[in-house]
């Protein structure tokens, strides 16, 4: 059993609640969507096939106790969800970065997965990447999937525009979002303008988490490996 891999490596988790963290990165290849500003369409296509042990044995090497899958889209190929249980099992904190695209439905059983449940005894944390319309993908959603989330997973909107953050707004609030996980909005680097973006929420009173791509302003933007 083999996954496409784009490429594997230790940095600081540059988004999501858990920004700032130590974290080894598995980037799979292949995606399904093309949205405008993506910042890793080098993981299109290309990279190298790896077995399940051969990526574990890369990861243990950074000796992270934080792994996060992400892409590209992780959830395409069919063998990740055989790497999620086993990094489950070595009691990793594991954490699927996903475009909302592909039904979760088979990430969330791993919870129970009988070798372990992860650092945090709760499985896999999903982050979910909800496509606002200037990425040009929002019609590729599935929306079923947010009905699926816990408690322990996140839903973040990348933002372009006055339009997505209103946008994001409404979806939000019809689908009760807030009450269902933690909800963060994140400006599109080199798009919009975080100090706008921060206004707008505050004068709002919006109840979510500004989430910036930290990792660009520390190493920059089209920088591989971090």
């Amino acid at each position: 059993m083999q996954l496409q891999i784009s490429e594997i490596f230790k940095s600081i988790q540059g988004e999501s609640t858990l920004a700032g963290t130590p974290c080894t990165f598995i980037r799979l290849t292949g995606c399904n969507l093309r949205c405008r500003y993506c910042d890793t369409a080098y993981a299109y296509e290309g990279g190298e096939y790896l077995s399940i042990d051969d990526i574990i044995s890369r990861v243990d090497e950074y000796n992270s106790s934080m792994v996060e899958i992400t892409g590209g889209e992780p959830l395409l190929q069919d063998a990740v969800y055989t790497l999620i249980k086993t990094l489950l099992g070595k009691n990793k904190e594991v954490l699927i970065e996903t475009n909302g695209s592909i039904d979760i439905k088979r990430v969330k059983p791993l919870k129970d997965s009988i070798r372990g449940k992860g650092a945090r005894g709760q499985g896999a944390k999903i982050i979910m990447d909800i496509k606002c319309p200037d990425s040009g993908m929002s019609e590729k959603m599935n929306w079923e999937n947010l009905s699926k989330l816990s408690k322990n997973d996140e839903v973040k909107f990348v933002l372009s525009s006055r339009n997505d953050y209103n946008w994001s707004k409404e979806i939000i609030k019809r689908y009760s979002l807030i009450e269902r996980c933690p909800v963060l909005l994140s400006p599109a680097y080199g798009m919009l303008d975080s100090k706008e973006l921060s206004e707008w929420m505050t004068r709002d009173n919006m109840n979510v988490r500004l989430n910036l791509q930290i990792h660009k302003y520390i190493w920059g933007k089209g920088v591989r490996g971090v």
